[in-house]
């Protein structure tokens, strides 16, 4: 048993730990930018030309791109440059009010294939795309729209399909047949958007029980240092969450959470409806097995509406909606997952 004076330091290490600034996302590894305009500063990392296939990673508007660089034990980047891979990584910078106009059609007619044309054109090849979250469905979207894009395959990791089956947003679904959806609407027209410090809450309310387990976890592992990093880079990537866009919040609730549009295969936006069955290109799913946010039994719906994909296959991997991405165990399941997908 510990002696009192373990026990006291313990406790000094635990309150030191939870008062100190979160870790900021990112390595900072050299890079080179590739395009710098309006929301979309394109950055390559690694050589090229390389042996491997150049890889696009697609980040959802709400989240940092960093989180795909959370620091250097946590960084997919990393481990794809070590793989030989030249890695592009699209980054949509801060979003503000004056950004409220922008929906899903800023995103995938501009944004995701002016960053896959440049990045192609750059490695002279077709790219593979990764995305995370969000990042995921501008990615299915994108490639789906625009089926000429040079994408040679879609990897997607915690990207929610079927919204019918997702436990934390139930109770705002069965609101919503009532008001029609409509005090929500009203609230991101009021706002323009949901704001960044809404974003980051909401995020802790989705891992409540990381939340008020925190100090618990900090005491029993006061002299682990890796794992203290980890969860305090974790912490910097909720801090660093950007704001969701008035418009496309809209879309999310009212076609996506609220229509379900994605799990019936196909998403309308205006006069136009961009079927997933008109993907093409080999896709790779993984979910993670303690995601709230896109839970298995959600993203698995991929494996019904990617009817025209030559081969698909669907993953499962330790971890919660970041977990899944760069959590300690992301290494030997999800990465080893998309090293197989990409070897073809």
């Amino acid at each position: 048993m510990p002696s009192l004076s373990q026990q006291l330091s313990r406790v000094r290490t635990t309150l030191s730990v939870l008062s100190a600034e979160p870790i900021p996302p990112g390595t900072s590894m050299p890079g080179t930018t590739i395009v710098s305009e309006h929301k979309l500063t394109l950055t390559r990392y690694g050589r090229r030309p390389t042996s491997k296939p150049p890889v696009l990673l697609v980040p959802p508007p709400a989240a940092p791109a960093a989180t795909y660089d959370l620091r250097p034990t946590q960084s997919l980047v990393a481990h794809l440059v070590d793989q030989g891979h030249a890695v592009y990584l699209a980054d949509y910078g801060d979003i503000s009010y004056a950004d409220r106009g922008m929906g899903f059609e800023e995103w995938i007619d501009r944004i995701v294939p002016r960053a896959v044309s440049a990045a192609s054109a750059e490695a002279a090849q077709s790219v593979h795309i990764v995305g995370w979250s969000l990042g995921g469905t501008l990615s299915l979207l994108t490639v789906a729209a625009h089926p000429g894009l040079p994408v040679a395959s879609i990897a997607t990791i915690g990207t929610p399909i079927d919204y019918s089956k997702l436990p934390a947003i139930s109770p705002l679904r069965r609101a919503a047949t009532v008001t029609g959806g409509r005090v929500i609407g009203t609230v991101n027209r009021v706002m323009g958007g949901v704001p960044p410090w809404l974003v980051r809450n909401s995020f802790k309310l989705t891992a409540l029980e990381r939340e008020l387990t925190k100090p618990w976890f900090v005491l029993q592992h006061a002299n682990e240092t890796v794992k203290l990093e980890q969860m305090k880079s974790v912490d910097g990537f909720m801090a660093a969450m950007p704001a969701y866009p008035g418009r496309l919040f809209h879309q999310m609730w009212h076609q996506l959470m609220l229509g379900n549009e994605l799990a019936n295969g196909h998403v309308v936006l205006g006069d136009r409806r961009i079927d997933l069955g008109e993907i093409r290109v080999p896709v790779l799913a993984v979910a993670g097995l303690a995601d709230v946010i896109a839970p298995v039994p959600v993203a698995h719906a991929i494996t019904t509406v990617l009817t025209g994909a030559p081969r698909l296959r669907f993953e499962t991997a330790p971890g919660g909606h970041v977990g899944v991405l760069a959590g300690p165990k992301a290494p030997t399941t999800t990465w080893r997952f998309l090293d197989e997908h990409l070897a073809g």
